[in-house]
């Protein structure tokens, strides 16, 4: 973004940019659970789902926003960060807060309109919490931050599960934890390369090249493990343990390992500091994608 383009941009423009919306994708986590567990498009199960959706979009915008306005300084010295709403100073910091403390109070409203709202309004309240930790300093201790970032994707996809009433097995527990993990260490991994990441993101200090790289090497083992127990196990197959493990869902396991080979290969060339924007810009990977939301479509409701 040039400074022109962020100058002209309108008060609802700058509010809505501060939201970031594209990170909004992260969301669509909550979706694996119901979807694996072949009742996606039941329409109450579409509508819990969708529900969810917009309650973790609004409650992950509020801290959004709480996060830029605690790093405005920080910020402000990025080549590209500086350019956001609020460290370009197109936000203030009272409007900020106000959206912030909106955007929480509609996400935790919608989760209530689910039929069955205590657990998803605890899961929105452990990711609160946590996020609130996070931008409170425990994003500058080493290896808690892995771990509180990492728990966020976990959160999202434990979400649906709990939002549609889906069963989730021991191995979408262990896939999810371990890949929402193997991202994180991905992005720090980039970053560690990066001298504008340097500047702003402080715990990157504490790491070295080879814990990260061996952390993610570590992670990403047990997810391809994992997944290969969940689509193997004729007992337990499948995300939500309740459909017997069909040939394409086994072949599935082929577009997991080579995705998983590909984010590698973009950790360790430095391409991976936006996860999302890895996955939206590389090819192979949404090729990949695309194979295996067939194959898992086809195990699970063909």
């Amino acid at each position: 973004m040039t400074p022109s383009i962020a100058v002209a941009r309108s008060a609802p423009r700058a509010l809505l940019s501060a939201l970031r919306p594209r990170q909004w994708v992260k969301n669509g986590l909550i979706i694996v659970a119901p979807a694996a567990a072949g009742r996606l498009f039941h329409p109450r199960t579409l509508r819990d789902t969708v529900l969810a959706f917009v309650a973790f979009c609004a409650v992950s915008s509020g801290i959004y926003l709480l996060n830029d306005l605690r790093d405005r300084p920080q910020d402000q010295r990025h080549p590209t960060k500086r350019y956001r709403a609020i460290a370009a100073g197109q936000l203030g910091t009272r409007t900020a807060l106000v959206a912030s403390v909106v955007a929480g109070l509609v996400g935790f409203g919608v989760a209530l309109a689910v039929p069955r709202p205590g657990e998803l309004l605890e899961v929105l309240g452990v990711y609160l919490a946590i996020s609130l930790a996070y931008v409170s300093g425990v994003k500058n201790i080493a290896v808690w931050e892995l771990g509180a970032v990492a728990s966020g994707f976990f959160l999202r996809a434990y979400a649906g599960a709990v939002a549609t009433g889906v069963s989730a097995s021991r191995w979408f527990l262990v896939v999810v934890s371990f890949g929402a993990l193997f991202l994180v260490v991905g992005k720090r991994l980039s970053e560690l390369g990066s001298v504008e990441a340097n500047t702003t993101r402080k715990v990157l200090a504490d790491y070295s090249r080879a814990f990260l790289t061996s952390a993610l090497t570590l992670s990403a083992t047990v997810v391809v493990t994992g997944y290969c127990l969940w689509a193997f196990d004729t007992s337990s197959a499948g995300l939500s343990a309740n459909h017997d493990a069909t040939l394409p869902v086994r072949l599935s396991v082929v577009p997991v390992v080579l995705a998983m080979l590909s984010l590698l290969r973009g950790a360790e060339a430095g391409r991976a500091e936006s996860p999302e924007e890895l996955v939206l810009r590389d090819h192979t990977i949404q090729l990949l994608l695309v194979v295996w939301i067939i194959l898992v479509a086809l195990g699970v409701y063909v």
